[in-house]
């Protein structure tokens, strides 16, 4: 599996210039809010994804008065030998570069090393729009099938011209027939993959909550679409009067939906605080967990903020389940540098600490 040894970070938000060596198993950065701690994982995150965790403009990332960043890192890989990627990105682009060749398209990076971010940004699943939740997919799914990311990238393509077409004040049918079928062979792709993936995380998610929570609750995940129910061209065909009148494509994949639960209720409104972040933290987890059976390999797994609205007794929970299962490679981010220190101290001998000030990193030896 991919071991991060080494990265390098320059301008990458409240980051100059870093460079850092991390432990292959467990790697804990401390600090107050606003230091930067979320930034050193998101710049890890970056690495994999060849985007943030975070939906924004990449210019957001960029170190104030710059105009660009670049992170790069070593990586000892599943074939025992160390391999060097990096990353630059400016006003112009994105340049991706392996053992200082150029990478291809950026889409075919995705999945080489594989990343599982956990942080309080998540609380946008369970209470944002289903754009979220799609999102969530499509960074699962696009790791594990290259066949799903380049259906996803088609579609959207696709959907871009369709929306072009119903501007114009006399739509021509004809041409949206041709694109309508064009589109129905990719949406048939995602919409088999995400099906097939809500129905492989439910009981996954059910498990590490219970795990975490040691409550009784029930938590379900429900996949919703237009294509339930009918084909992409018969959905469209049904909505085609609508769409010539609202000038957009108002139906399809793109319109797709996760449902979470607890016993039969939304979990937005049913939940406390301290269990919809359990409920996220098991779907997370859960997420870790089918990528590891995809790969035969336990992905990279970043813990930002985790500990933040859970009680002792959860924290307790969690963190036995990490002990106790074949993880990898861990970063964990706390404000408490001594809680995490007493906690962490309790898995494993083979970890390093980091103090966080102001974008700065410092090794605690």
């Amino acid at each position: 599996m991919p071991v991060l040894k080494k990265i390098v970070v320059q301008d990458f938000r409240n980051i100059q210039f870093q460079e850092l060596s991390f432990s292959p198993n467990v790697n804990c950065i401390s600090g107050n809010n606003g230091e930067g701690k979320t930034n050193l994982l998101d710049a890890i995150y970056y690495l994999s994804m060849t985007k943030s965790a975070f939906p924004a403009p990449d210019r957001y990332n960029y170190r104030y008065g710059t105009e660009g960043f670049t992170v790069g890192g070593t990586y000892a890989m599943e074939n025992g030998l160390d391999s060097r990627f990096s990353i630059k990105v400016t006003d112009q682009g994105k340049k991706l570069v392996r053992d200082d060749k150029p990478c291809g398209r950026l889409a075919e990076h995705i999945g080489t090393l594989p990343v599982v971010m956990v942080s309080p940004g998540d609380i946008g699943l369970v209470s944002d729009s289903g754009e979220e939740r799609r999102r969530l997919s499509n960074a699962v799914l696009s790791q594990m099938d290259r066949e799903y990311l380049s259906a996803v990238q088609a579609y959207t393509r696709l959907l871009a011209q369709r929306n072009r077409i119903l501007k114009d004040f006399a739509p021509d049918a004809a041409l949206l027939d041709v694109l309508d079928g064009r589109m129905e062979v990719h949406a048939a792709r995602i919409y088999a993959s995400r099906a097939r993936f809500a129905e492989d995380l439910n009981p996954i998610v059910a498990h590490y909550y219970k795990l975490i929570s040691g409550g009784g609750e029930t938590v379900g995940i429900e996949y919703k679409s237009d294509l339930a129910k009918a084909s992409l061209t018969d959905v469209f065909r049904a909505h085609r009067e609508r769409d010539f009148q609202l000038r957009y494509t108002s139906s399809g994949i793109q319109r797709d939906d996760f449902s979470f639960t607890m016993d039969g209720h939304p979990i937005r409104r049913a939940g406390s605080q301290g269990q919809q972040k359990s409920f996220l933290v098991a779907l997370k987890f859960a997420q870790y967990e089918l990528m590891k059976r995809s790969y035969c390999f336990a992905p990279i797994l970043l813990l930002d903020d985790v500990f933040d609205k859970l009680d002792l007794g959860r924290i307790s929970n969690l963190i036995g389940m990490v002990a106790g299962s074949d993880f990898g490679q861990i970063f964990i981010t706390d404000t408490d540098k001594k809680r995490l220190s007493g906690i962490v101290d309790r898995i494993t001998e083979d970890r390093a600490y980091f103090d966080t000030v102001a974008g700065e990193f410092t090794k605690v030896e």
